[in-house]
């Protein structure tokens, strides 16, 4: 039975960020490098990183868990290359992915490593709005920093996908049904991560569950 405790997916990348910008806002964090690790935990966070070097050091008995996890609910939230390793479809190029977000990305898609950048205002959508108003109401919804460093793309949603924040017009934070994901680090945000924030209350939400 899962835990009062959020695992951060400690294989590659910058998973460390993760837990400090959690642990800021009161979560207790496990990392997670084996599938036995998946049993404690009441959510998971996929971090940026190398997407093909996640599946690469993944073994199938830690796929095979983290997916069962997720089909059953597990409130996941997936930054960058956790939106790749996660996406329906991933392009340029084509690569392996576990298929339980609708979407299809564009890896590169904002450019190389000397093409990263901060959007200090990123808009939330209605959908994320009222999200936020319903999950968090203290919490202002004006427009959120983001950090995109060799982001991904989000090319194409399904029907089940909704849009939480756009950059323009384009989405870069979406979730479907208990998956978050955005193509920008929220961990690298000055101050407190909303998307923490929001990510966190749908812990509690699974916390509340097992009781």
């Amino acid at each position: 039975m899962a835990g009062n405790t959020v695992g951060v997916l400690a294989l590659q990348g910058d998973f460390d960020a993760h837990i400090k910008a959690l642990q800021k806002l009161g979560a207790s964090c496990q990392e997670v490098r084996r599938e036995s690790e998946l049993d404690s935990i009441s959510g998971l966070v996929i971090p940026g990183g190398e997407s093909t070097a996640l599946l690469r050091l993944a073994d199938k008995e830690l796929i095979s868990k983290l997916l069962n996890r997720v089909v059953d609910g597990l409130p996941v939230l997936a930054t960058c290359a956790g939106l790749i390793l996660l996406a329906k479809e991933v392009l340029n190029p084509q690569q392996n992915s576990l298929g339980v977000i609708d979407v299809s990305v564009e890896r590169n898609g904002y450019g190389r490593q000397v093409d990263s950048f901060i959007d200090p205002a990123l808009a939330w959508t209605k959908e994320g709005r009222l999200l936020i108003q319903d999950r968090l109401p203290e919490q202002s919804t004006e427009n959120t920093e983001g950090v995109f460093i060799r982001a991904p793309r989000i090319k194409d949603l399904g029907p089940g996908v909704e849009v939480l924040i756009a950059r323009d017009t384009e989405p870069v934070f979406v979730r479907q049904k208990n998956i978050l994901a955005s193509s920008f680090h929220p961990e690298l945000a000055k101050g407190q991560s909303v998307v923490h924030k929001l990510f966190l209350s749908f812990v509690r939400d699974n916390e509340s569950s097992q009781d």
